[in-house]
This record gives C-alpha cells, structure tokens and sequence, in this order.
C-alpha cells in the first residue's frame, strides 16, 4: 500500500501537541519547565508488594516458611520504602509544594509518611482479617476465608482503599486516589480513599459499588452489587464552583445491610440494624432496625408453592 504523505508534516503535529498541553502541565519547582510525575506502574507494583505483606503467602512469596518469613517481611519492607518515599515525594512536588527552598522538605515529610504508614500496617492487616472473616460467614458460597483473599474482588478494594485511607489521613495527595482506581479498575467497586469504613466490611459480588468521599460506614456493614453511597448535590461558591470537602455522602451505622442496586444519596444517617432493600432510592434518614424495600408484586402474581 502507497502511504500518502501529501500534507504531512510531522513536526508541525507536535509542535501543535505541545502548544495544546501547556494548559495541562505544570512547570517544575526546579524551573526548568520539566514536570516531575509520580509513576502509576511503581505505585501499584508497590501496591502489590504491600499485598504481599499484609498477607503473606498469599500474595508475593508463596514459600516462605515460618522460619524464613520475619526475613521476607523484612526484606520485603525494606525494599519498598525507599520507593515509596520517592513516589510520595513526587506527590508532594506534582501539586506544587515543591518549591527549590522546599525540596529537601518535601522529601523529609515522604520520609515521614511512610514510616508512619509502615508503623499503622499491623493495625491494617488487623482489620482486614475482620474484613477476610466477614466475607467468609456472611457468603454460603465461600468455602474458607482464603478463597476470599485469593478470589474476591470486595476483599481486593478493601485492601487497597484501607492502605489509601491511611496514606489520606497522612496529607499524601494524588498516590491515594491512584491506588483505590488501580482496585477500580480490576473489580468495578470504587470507594474514594476518604471514606471511613469500620471492621468486619463485606462487599458481595461488588460490581458496580461507589462509596463516597465523605461516607462514614460503621461495624458490621454489608453491601451487594450496585450500591451507591453518593451526592445528593454540589453547593457552591459565590463564584458557582462546587464547594469541596465538606460532609456531603452517607452515615451508615453498624450492622446494616443494603442490597443490590440501592441508592443512597446526601448527608443522610441510615439508622444502626436498618435494611435497605434492592433498587431502593434513598435521599432521607432512616431510624435504627428500620427496613425500607420496594413494594412486592400483587399477590395473584405469585405462582402457588414456588419458592422457598
């Protein structure tokens, strides 16, 4: 085939490239009109190491014996840091607290940041084996809590949101939405890294699941596929720019449960022991032990003796 180059000038296309990025990119603190980025693929290999250790043998080293894993965890921690520490570092630089006098700050503070997120990773691994337990006794299906770590895609986003969280609560801008993304994107559950989720979560099937930044769920909480923990509406500024951070998705208390495709919506308190039922559109508080479904069909529409 004859390729027609007829009008084409390669240069000119990316010199219009370029032109049409500069409102996109942001100069470097060092000046020289280089952007520093952090990395999506280091960030989520470190995600995936960070898997590894919060539960071993599972995931990374398969091996490791109980004599041996202290010298893998270990390892494993130690090789990790000082990658992370760059990529938080990058973070801190990408939404310009990098300025020249505030470089070596900057890579002070990541130093800081992931040795505290390191100190919190037994507490993390804590309540995810709550998590792992809930999944187990809350799905028939499961036949051991380890094929809920191996195979469930609620246990893969609890994980990542539940490191997220921590790196949220440590000021790290950027890496932390990256990495709840990374576990939207493989199991379609998108839960924003500043909800707080309390112990023994369990998300069955997942797809299509959305919790918002603001949602504070409590102990005990189940959710089936499709729930949405979201905004009601955006108030905005005198400028009509949505105001942003303030409390604006659910309050689930403890030992609720919201069935598939239910819609929750605003600044709302679903009462502690409440069911909500499938496909139910929500935008008001409900009362503790409440159940709120969807009316049934009529009684003639029911086949005699079919169920159980």
């Amino acid at each position: 085939m004859t390729r027609n180059t007829a009008n084409y000038d390669l240069s000119t296309i990316v010199e219009e490239l370029c032109a049409h990025s500069e409102g996109l990119t942001r100069a470097d603190a060092l000046g020289r009109g280089v952007r520093l980025l952090p990395s999506r693929k280091v960030v989520l290999d470190v995600v995936e190491g960070l898997r590894g250790v919060l539960f071993p043998r599972y995931f990374g080293e398969s091996k490791a014996s109980d004599e041996t894993l202290r010298f893998h965890l270990g390892a494993t921690l130690d090789h990790l840091q000082p990658i992370l520490e760059e990529q938080v570092e990058l973070c801190l630089v990408f939404v310009g607290r990098g300025a020249p006098e505030r470089r070596e700050e900057c890579r002070a503070q990541a130093q800081d940041v992931v040795r505290e997120l390191f100190r919190r990773l037994p507490a993390v691994r804590a309540v995810l084996a709550t998590d792992v337990q809930a999944a187990y006794e809350g799905d028939p299906a499961a036949t051991s809590p380890d094929e809920a770590i191996f195979c469930y895609p609620g246990i893969i986003a609890i994980t990542c949101q539940r490191l997220a969280h921590e790196l949220y609560q440590l000021g790290v801008p950027l890496l932390p939405r990256m990495i709840t993304e990374y576990a939207h994107s493989l199991t379609g559950i998108d839960i924003h890294p500043g909800a707080e989720i309390g112990e023994h979560f369990f998300i069955d099937h997942g797809t299509g699941v959305v919790i918002g930044e603001t949602c504070i769920i409590g102990k005990n909480v189940r959710l089936y596929q499709g729930v949405t923990l979201g905004a009601k509406s955006f108030p905005k500024d005198e400028n009509q720019n949505p105001i942003k951070g303030i409390p604006r998705h659910p309050i689930v208390e403890d030992e609720v449960t919201i069935y598939g495709g239910a819609t929750i919506l605003g600044r709302i308190t679903i009462g502690a022991g409440s069911v909500v039922g499938g496909n139910v559109w929500l935008t008001r508080s409900i009362h503790p032990r409440t159940k709120v479904v969807l009316p049934e069909a009529r009684p003639e529409a029911f086949v005699e003796g079919a169920g159980i």
